[in-house]
């Protein structure tokens, strides 16, 4: 629970930052923004706020680090020996592993990686800039983004004020504290999640096994018949009638359904449906339009939506869809089958007990009724039966 410090509480910084408009809670709305923008832009990598709306928004990518010590600092007194902290973090202190700084003591992905940019005495690498280009999809090619594009400039620029509020966050000695421990622990925790399935789940989804279940989908999936038609749609039996009247006298059914069907969706286009299967329409609608031969003209005939004379146009089995478009469909399914997979797997490796808690009195089911219980089963009870005869027990059928 987050509460606004008074006045004398506040660090000169922390007034500051009041002033600009940063409080505690300014903060945690801008860092659920840029959580709800980046739950868009994530697939199963795990990566920074992402925040591109406007400025506002876009201070809400370098947050994230900064809120998990902010608000504790300004709830709590401000230590002395806090203040006279090293102006950078050291790897090792006082016998703990400081975790930001640990992140931070990063090497170059490859021998082609540079630095770009020097924040105190930590280092920002270009492959840290297309990594964020790429997981914010914000690059078609993120690899081949050079230096000198807009959009490297603009992420580099959060980056850096992204690692000056960790490094600040450190010096001040806020990840020591239970709760900011907690939290950087839990995203510890669900980017290595992230990348465990990236490594096990991702790379195991190769164009063989889509193929395999594309292939395995199209022997399963049953091929249903559909026809083609166009329907001419009016309010009353007698202007349907007059409708198959003119089409029985030659009279071009698109052109005629162009102007007096009432139907808006297919009216411009002489009112062709397209293909349906039976299941594609209302049953009245479906019923008549298979039992009407190809090429045929129905006679009149009343759905709920009005008065109708349809011309079927065509009639063929249901096609199978083509493989780039169920790609996605079943990259979705093989990946929640390898998550679950994976998942199954480590539960051998770590056993997982759960305290139990009984279910709501709502969703419980209802238990049996107790036989001759009246108050639970609506009967009365027969004034005439002894206590003891409504006791026993019924004698068991003789076989």
């Amino acid at each position: 629970m987050f509460y606004q410090p008074s006045r004398g509480e506040m660090g000169d910084q922390a007034r500051r930052a009041s002033v600009q408009g940063k409080s505690v809670h300014g903060l945690g709305a801008c860092v659920a923004l840029a959580l709800k923008q980046r739950a868009q832009d994530q697939g199963l990598k795990e990566a920074g706020i992402v925040c591109q709306s406007n400025r506002t928004a876009r201070r809400c990518s370098i947050g994230l680090v900064a809120l998990a010590g902010l608000s504790l600092a300004v709830a709590c007194d401000t230590q002395q020996d806090r203040a006279a902290a090293p102006a950078e973090p050291a790897v090792q202190a006082e016998g703990r592993v400081d975790v930001l700084a640990r992140f931070l003591a990063l090497e170059p992905a490859g021998p082609e990686d540079s630095v770009v940019a020097e924040v105190g005495t930590t280092v920002i690498y270009a492959s840290d800039v297309r990594g964020e280009i790429a997981a914010r999809s914000l690059h078609d090619h993120p690899a081949n983004v050079a230096p000198s594009d807009p959009v490297f400039q603009q992420v580099l620029s959060e980056l850096t004020e992204q690692r000056l509020l960790a490094l600040e966050a450190l010096r001040r000695g806020m990840d020591r504290d239970i709760e900011a421990r907690r939290r950087l622990a839990a995203a510890e925790e669900r980017i290595l999640g992230n990348i465990l399935v990236e490594t096990v789940v991702a790379n195991s989804i190769t164009d063989e096994a889509i193929e395999r279940i594309y292939q395995e989908q199209n022997r399963l999936a049953p091929r249903l018949e559909e026809v083609r038609a166009s329907h001419i749609l009016v309010t009353t039996r007698e202007e349907a009638e007059e409708v198959a009247r003119l089409l029985a006298e030659g009279e071009d059914f698109a052109q005629l359904a162009r102007q007096v069907s009432q139907d808006p969706g297919t009216r411009l286009d002489g009112g062709d449906l397209g293909y349906f299967t039976r299941d594609g329409m209302v049953q009245a609608f479906s019923r008549q339009a298979f039992a009407t031969e190809t090429g045929e003209t129905s006679e009149p005939f009343q759905t709920d939506y009005g008065w109708h004379v349809l011309r079927v146009t065509d009639r063929r089995v249901q096609p199978r869809p083509g493989l780039e478009s169920l790609r996605g469909n079943i990259v979705r399914f093989l990946t929640l089958e390898g998550i679950q997979t994976l998942l199954d797997t480590v539960r051998q490796t770590y056993p997982v007990t759960r305290s139990g808690v009984p279910a709501p009195a709502q969703i419980r089911a209802p238990g049996p009724v107790p036989p001759g219980d009246p108050e639970e089963s609506g009967e009365e009870e027969p004034d005439d039966m002894d206590a003891d005869e409504a006791d026993a027990p019924e004698e068991m059928p003789q076989r």
